[in-house]
C-alpha cells in the first residue's frame, strides 16, 4: 500500500520548508527540500493530498523524478495520466509540457533531479484546475 494519509507517515527524506518561492505555481501546499550539488538540483518535494503543480517546461534541460513516498500523478501534454508509486522513476524529456503532484486522497514526495545546464529555464504555464485534475486522479487508477 502507497498511499500517505499524514505527513508523519511520509519516508526519511526531510519535507523542508514551505514553498513559499514557488507558491504561485502550485495548487494546494508543498514543501521543498534543496540538496547542494554542483552541477545538479535535486531537491525532495512533498505534496500535501490534492497538490499539484501548474502546466510547465523545462528548458534546454530534462527532469528526472523519483517517487519516494505516496501516490502522485504525471501527466504529459495529450497524453494520459500515471499513478505514480514509491520506486518509479519519470524521465521527462526538455521541452515537454507536463505537470505532477499528489493523489486527492494522498500525500506524496518525489526527489526532482535537473541538470545544470546553460541557458536552461523553466516556463510556468496554466494551472490543472479541479476538473482536470478530478478527471485525472480518475483515469491514472
Amino acid at each position: 500500500m502507497s498511499k500517505v494519509t499524514s505527513r508523519e507517515e511520509l519516508t526519511t527524506f526531510a519535507v523542508g520548508e514551505p514553498n513559499t518561492a514557488y507558491a504561485q505555481y502550485f495548487i494546494g501546499q508543498s514543501f521543498l527540500n534543496p540538496y547542494k550539488t554542483d552541477n545538479c538540483g535535486v531537491a525532495n518535494v512533498t505534496f500535501e493530498p490534492a497538490c499539484r503543480n501548474n502546466w510547465h517546461t523545462h528548458h534546454k534541460a530534462p527532469q528526472i523524478l523519483v517517487v519516494v513516498a505516496g501516490e502522485g500523478i504525471y501527466q504529459e501534454w495529450g497524453k494520459d495520466p500515471i499513478l505514480l508509486k514509491p520506486g518509479m522513476v519519470v524521465n521527462i524529456p526538455a521541452e515537454v509540457k507536463h505537470w505532477h503532484g499528489a493523489t486527492q486522497d494522498s500525500w506524496m514526495q518525489h526527489l526532482s533531479v535537473t541538470p545544470i545546464i546553460e541557458g536552461s529555464s523553466n516556463e510556468w504555464l496554466e494551472p490543472v484546475d479541479d476538473k482536470a485534475f478530478a478527471e485525472a486522479n480518475q483515469k491514472a487508477k
